[in-house]
């Protein structure tokens, strides 16, 4: 198991406290240093059974510069926005969890994080 964390998000840091609780083995990795590539991000999509649009957090600075609103919603437009995020990695939703199972989840909340922990 592994998860996307940036250490200042008080949801990041509860969902470790609610994984070493319970003793999960996981790996943490901090996004915002270790850039995840395009590719990563993909298969995360693939994983969650997402969108990149569905992951990206538009309410941020870099969101609003790039006029992430603005941008289309469909499948061709599908690479501009993992580019984006790959870009700009303070835009991808926080904590995601790469479950054993080869699914993951976007663990915000701590029934999410309970998921990923029964798979």
């Amino acid at each position: 198991m592994e998860i996307w964390i940036n250490p200042a998000c008080s949801k990041c840091r509860s969902a470790i406290d609610l994984l070493d609780g319970e003793g999960a083995s996981y790996t943490v990795r901090r996004y915002l240093e270790d850039v995840p590539s395009e590719a990563e991000i993909g298969a995360v999509l693939d994983r969650l059974g997402l969108e990149p649009w569905d992951i990206t957090r538009t309410q941020e600075a870099d969101a609003k510069e790039l006029g992430l609103k603005e941008w289309p919603r469909d499948a061709d437009a599908r690479g501009r926005w993992i580019a984006a995020l790959a870009a700009h990695p303070k835009l991808i939703q926080r904590p995601i969890i790469t479950a054993d199972d080869g699914t993951a989840v976007v663990g915000r909340t701590e029934e999410a994080v309970r998921d990923a922990l029964s798979r």
